[in-house]
């Protein structure tokens, strides 16, 4: 997306008023969608049809990395969108190693090899299919991960993901699986036995409300792990690409897994995802085994390297433990200063404002809305901020006051002051 759009044309989203049943009808109702749309982005902040300025504290659920309309992210986009788009894997695609050699060099030896395609549930399903190859043979097929885990919304994916209401009406999904209480290192090991072939975690329970895992508890899941012969995988497609301040969560908790699972900021908002793995465990993975006709295109692959180029490059990747610490301080004196606010929890630009029971989150979002910040409710009480990557102290400075505002209006006093549109 360029910085800036000509005239829309009279068909386009991008009109003054927004006709949201025009707009609905001939898509699947599957989306509880807002009734805004944006016409451009500008680092923190998106605007809106109608004039309307938001700060993004969502950045398209952790997927806008950089912000929006980063410089060096569109010129990135734009030259290799001139040159070509797409080949698929029956040729060499230059770019495509490149970006492998970038993400696997910032993993610092950890690991060899990557794998790409399109998406996180796709990434998944890799690291999955990779699993079960690596336990074919010595007849261990069971996946062990964790409850309210969510892993994606493919069959794979779905078996894998511990909450149930996502799986409803889609029964019977693949056998093979099991779950048990996130953090809870014995039940974890009463399960692990010689049909286990792997552990899927989530280092950070994103959909589960921002639940991070005691360091200890990852540590012992590893040597678990490897005391009974079996992979751990972790799912970083969210945690990953600087999220938590390095740029691999599994960097943050000191850990080495045997593959992790990526996408979300990894693109900064083209459609990527990829696994990476060591050497011995990606050698599993022949011609025929497993692939994807779009995933590694040059046009996915030359944004990959651009965020990579960026975070490191522009200080991106040092500026998230320093803004997390802001925002943090000031979301806990909110919650300190505020009724029916309880706390926080999170790990670097990842975190959530916890709300009592006499709060519900969906409300507060929306109060959030109507004073132009964008958060989401991703529990009945846990408010998720995942602001992009490149926030600054005044960002973060007006992000505080806008939740002021919404907490203000959601416990019905009256402080924001912004009319819906």
């Amino acid at each position: 997306m360029t910085p800036e759009h000509e005239t829309a044309s009279p068909a386009s989203p991008a009109e003054a008023s927004l006709d949201v049943a025009t707009l609905e009808r001939p898509l699947f109702a599957n989306y509880g969608r807002s009734p805004i749309a944006f016409e451009r982005g500008e680092g923190a902040r998106l605007f809106a049809v109608g004039g309307k300025v938001y700060l993004d504290f969502l950045a398209g659920i952790a997927t806008s990395s950089l912000g929006h309309a980063h410089p060096r992210l569109v010129r990135a986009i734009q030259d290799q969108a001139a040159r070509v788009l797409h080949v698929s894997n029956l040729f060499q695609i230059p770019e495509q190693s490149e970006a492998a050699r970038r993400l696997c060099a910032a993993t610092k030896g950890q690991f060899q090899r990557a794998f790409f395609c399109n998406s996180g549930a796709e990434a998944i399903e890799a690291t999955l299919k990779l699993a079960r190859l690596w336990g074919h043979d010595s007849g261990r097929t069971k996946i062990v991960s964790a409850e309210h885990a969510f892993h994606g919304r493919t069959f794979g994916a779905l078996a894998a993901t511990g909450t149930p209401a996502y799986k409803i009406g889609f029964e019977p999904l693949p056998g093979g699986f099991e779950h048990v209480p996130f953090g809870d290192l014995a039940a974890l090991a009463s399960v692990v036995d010689g049909e286990t072939c792997a552990v899927l975690l989530e280092a950070v329970q994103g959909e589960g409300g921002v639940l991070p895992a005691d360091p200890e508890y990852l540590a012992a899941v590893q040597v678990l792990c490897k005391e009974r012969g079996v992979l751990f995988i972790l799912d970083e497609i969210q945690t990953g690409i600087g999220r938590l301040g390095e740029m691999y969560g599994f960097q943050h908790y000191g850990i080495q897994p045997d593959a992790i699972a990526l996408a979300k900021g990894l693109g900064g908002g083209v459609p990527v995802g990829a696994v990476l793995a060591k050497d011995e465990l990606a050698a599993k993975l022949v011609p025929g085994k497993h692939g994807t006709t779009f995933g590694g295109n040059p046009l996915a692959m030359s944004a990959v390297i651009a965020v990579q180029q960026t975070l490191v490059e522009d200080g991106v990747l040092a500026n998230v433990p320093v803004r997390s610490a802001r925002l943090r301080a000031g979301l806990e004196q909110i919650a300190a200063e505020t009724d029916g606010v309880r706390g926080v929890r999170g790990e670097g630009l990842m975190l959530a404002l916890l709300l009592e029971d006499s709060l519900k989150a969906a409300d507060l979002a929306q109060a959030c809305f109507a004073c132009g910040l964008l958060v989401n409710a991703v529990r009945p009480h846990a408010i998720r901020l995942l602001p992009p990557l490149i926030l600054t102290d005044a960002d973060v400075d007006e992000g505080l006051s806008l939740l002021r505002e919404a907490l203000a209006s959601a416990t019905a006093q009256p402080a924001c002051g912004v009319s819906d549109e």
